[in-house]
């Protein structure tokens, strides 16, 4: 379990990290060595994650010193980090929450290098919003756990080397219960990645098969039967990040959404007071989601976020499809132009592209990946407003009981 429980940052703390960001650099040159060696370093020395403990890639510290030490390392020239890296901001934090020491010794340092990529195998034809429904089979035998079943929606898992896998290893306990979750080799025989096209003409997601896969049970991630709990860690820590990586970021200074809207918008030669009103209100909202989530993020306990990062996701999906429309409407006829639907499997997640036509396109996503704007909605209902929750026939039948279609 992670050892920081209270999100109070100390002077002690900041001069530590100071101290151990100024040996980093005097040693090891980002302009000089290579992204993975660099990387590499960063995490030895304990500030990869900062809230992680020691030897997981922290100092077992307040999350809010991590911004402290991006800041220095990209003032000194270290490259962002990888975009294709985006699931290790999920599977980082749930391996550290609750695998054991030989897992986070085994996994952690290459996936904050990125020389292992990750993917995310939760949703199924049959249990998408109803997650805890996935039927993916795990039996045990001796040392191994035999997969079989189907995951669908799985971004860029056509370039991972691992995936985050959930599945069903007791039919006969609630569905909630009897679910394990693993550390996938997506390379092991028995694994097919097929891709999914979508309305941009790209592949980013994927279908993934499994015909009697062997994972070894040292890759469990959590104890036997308690895959919701450790799904759930994945499952915040992902909506706090999308939540963060659409509209909010760069505003006017040209970077995320809302500043590709304003360069269009000055670009578009459109003086009305009407659009100028329409262009200022997206700007203000995209401010809010950036300080919401910035609030998020401070309140963080343990380096985990709660059910209020389901805000900030919820909102992002809206606001960011609201400004890509905007976008195109304000380029008339050519915000149809120039933009390429060719079939084409990416190395990377990108969520703007090259022209407002593509985002606009590829927003149609926000308010489905990293679960639907309506569960977003049911949680912020039942477990941060504390509203009554939906019926749920279902909640106390074991799964084997539960009627499917």
């Amino acid at each position: 379990m992670l050892v920081v429980n209270l999100c109070v940052m100390s002077d002690a703390d900041l001069q530590t990290v100071e101290a151990a960001l100024d040996a980093l650099l005097a040693d090891h040159d980002p302009t000089a060595e290579s992204y993975f060696e660099f990387r590499g370093h960063q995490f030895d020395a304990g500030l990869a994650w900062i809230q992680f403990e020691k030897g997981a890639g922290g100092l077992g510290m307040a999350p809010q010193l991590q911004q402290t030490i991006n800041k220095r390392l990209r003032d000194a020239g270290a490259p962002p980090t990888d975009p294709a890296q985006f699931f290790m901001y999920l599977a980082g934090p749930t391996i550290v929450t609750h695998a054991d020491d030989d897992v986070k010794q085994r996994f952690l340092r290459p996936m904050f290098t990125g020389e292992e990529k990750w993917c995310q195998l939760f949703s199924e034809p049959g249990a998408g919003s109803d997650f805890a429904g996935l039927g993916t089979k795990a039996l045990k035998d001796g040392d191994e756990w035999i997969i079989n079943g189907q995951k669908v929606w799985n971004t860029l898992a056509h370039i991972a080397d691992w995936g985050m896998l959930v599945t069903r290893t007791d039919p006969n306990v609630r569905k909630h219960r009897g679910m394990t979750y693993f550390a996938l080799d997506m390379k092991a025989e028995g694994v097919d990645v097929r891709p999914l096209r979508q309305i941009t003409g790209e592949a980013e997601f994927n279908e993934v098969y499994m015909t009697d896969v062997r994972v070894p049970d040292a890759h469990r991630i959590g104890a036997e039967g308690e895959g919701w709990r450790a799904a759930l860690t994945t499952l915040m820590n992902e909506r706090t990040a999308i939540g963060g990586s659409g509209s909010g970021g760069g505003l006017l200074t040209g970077g995320g959404a809302i500043g590709k809207l304003i360069d269009v918008y000055k670009k578009s030669g459109v003086d009305s007071a009407v659009v100028r009103d329409e262009v200022t209100q997206l700007w203000i909202r995209a401010e809010v989601l950036r300080l919401t989530n910035m609030r998020a993020a401070q309140a963080a306990r343990s380096g985990n976020p709660g059910p209020e990062g389901s805000v900030g996701k919820a909102m992002m999906a809206y606001v960011n499809q609201d400004i890509w429309e905007k976008a195109v409407d304000l380029q008339g006829m050519a915000g149809q132009l120039d933009y390429d639907y060719t079939f084409r499997r990416p190395e990377t997640t990108d969520m703007i592209g090259d022209s407002a036509g593509y985002a606009f396109l590829r927003a149609r996503a926000n308010t489905i990946e990293g679960g639907t704007s309506e569960v977003m909605k049911n949680i912020l209902g039942e477990q941060v407003l504390g509203l009554p929750g939906e019926p749920r026939v279902d909640k106390d039948v074991p799964w084997i009981d539960v009627p499917r279609g």
